[in-house]
């Protein structure tokens, strides 16, 4: 076997007893014998042991960086076949199998570093979650009194404690423990308040019987104002009471109804008798209402207000009507009153001798600054002045439009 046909390759060698060498940053190291064929031949064996560690590393860092491999699960594999490099029987850059195999459990390390990053997050977010869900549930067993929703609510947030992540095995059960509480606080409250619910409605019952009781004692009644008066106060008191439970709430209920009944439809009896009575007293007045129209529109405000005077006289004098015709009639005569008062403040506005003053002044005031404004604007003219033009015929054209409505004004006064 000749020495100088194994030196050809740069990562090991075969020795002339056969003794294959590879070479590392550290030495050569044995790793293996060759007595079976040509040097080349074991270089070439060696070369694809290495080609398989090869293979090796390069399905890892496929896993690792292709997949969710768990980062203990990689730092194990890695671990084996660190120990499988540096042991390797094979020829080729073990060194940088080592490197690759560094660098992959750097991305580990930080992987790792994610993950508990991530589990830490989780269980932060996991704990304001339950923190939430326990501040919520005592919220519910001191404040709720919507027992079915309430308890339902308190349900739901079971639920949701139980799809959270978990937490630190203290906090846990202490979050627990206010949750229970919570639980067991809104169940005593709700079984007291259905409790105490017999006795409130018996005392309802009680409240509304007396209401009844004196409801059915007004029936009979003729004095129809007070007594109106009186089942409007009984119908506050039936509302201010509450409610009793359904059955006696509809008895009693019935028995009010019918009291109140049976005296409105005594009143509307007697008031229909009396209305038809009265009937002749609404043709007088609808007769008034018609000369009293006549009078609008008001030329004259003095001499209306003297016929509207004797016309209301007549008007007071005729008596009551039926109540369906009472506001017709009633609006009617106040809509000539309001159109004599609004032409009587309309001629005392025109006779004020101050406002036509004022009104004199303001349109003397604006028929001065229009002679100054078409001074300025035929010096702005004559000088060319494009600018102060334009200025100055809008103003003039603001203040002519006032002028307009002045003398509009003051002509009310003439």
């Amino acid at each position: 076997m000749r020495e100088d046909a194994v030196t050809t390759d740069p990562w090991g060698r075969v020795d002339a007893d056969g003794t294959v060498y590879v070479r590392t940053a550290e030495g050569e190291r044995a790793v293996g014998s060759w007595q079976a064929g040509e040097p080349e031949e074991a270089l070439a064996y060696f070369r694809r042991k290495f080609d398989e560690l090869a293979g090796q590393v390069q399905l890892l860092e496929q896993r690792v960086r292709g997949t969710d491999l768990a980062p203990a699960q990689a730092e194990s594999n890695i671990a084996k076949l660190r120990e499988a490099v540096a042991e390797a029987h094979a020829i080729g850059d073990l060194g940088s199998l080592m490197d690759r195999l560094g660098a992959l459990s750097e991305l580990v390390g930080k992987r790792r570093e994610e993950v508990k990053a991530a589990r830490d997050q989780a269980r932060v977010q996991a704990r304001e979650t339950k923190e939430r869900i326990v501040a919520e549930a005592e919220r519910i067993a001191e404040d709720a009194t919507h027992w079915k929703s309430g308890g339902e609510r308190l349900r739901q947030l079971i639920d949701e404690w139980k799809a959270a992540e978990r937490i630190d095995r203290a906090t846990e059960a202490v979050l627990w423990k206010r949750l229970s509480t919570a639980r067991t606080a809104f169940a005593k409250r709700r079984k007291a308040y259905f409790s105490s619910l017999d006795e409130q409605r018996d005392a309802i019952r009680n409240a509304k019987e007396r209401i009844v009781q004196e409801a059915e004692e007004l029936s009979s009644s003729t004095d129809w104002n007070a007594t109106a008066a009186a089942y409007r106060e009984l119908m506050h008191q039936w509302k201010a009471a509450g409610r009793a439970s359904r059955e006696a709430e509809d008895e009693l209920w019935g028995r009010f109804k019918a009291a109140q009944d049976q005296f409105f439809q005594a009143r509307s009896a007697v008031y229909a008798e009396r209305d038809a009575s009265f009937a002749a007293n609404a043709e007088v007045k609808e007769t008034l209402l018609v000369e009293a129209e006549r009078l609008l529109p008001v030329t004259d405000a003095r001499s209306a207000r003297s016929a509207f005077r004797g016309i209301l006289e007549r008007w007071e004098a005729a008596g009551p009507v039926p109540r369906e015709m009472r506001d017709k009639l009633e609006g009617g005569l106040r809509r000539v009153e309001d159109a004599v008062r609004k032409a009587e403040e309309n001629e005392w506005k025109r006779s004020n001798p101050e406002a036509r003053a004022r009104a004199q002044d303001t349109v003397n005031q604006l028929r001065r600054s229009i002679e100054q404004l078409e001074a300025r604007l035929a010096k702005a003219q004559a000088g060319g002045r494009d600018k102060d033009v334009k200025e100055t015929e809008e103003a003039l054209a603001a203040r002519r439009s006032w002028l307009e409505e002045a003398e509009r004004t003051l002509a009310e006064f003439s």
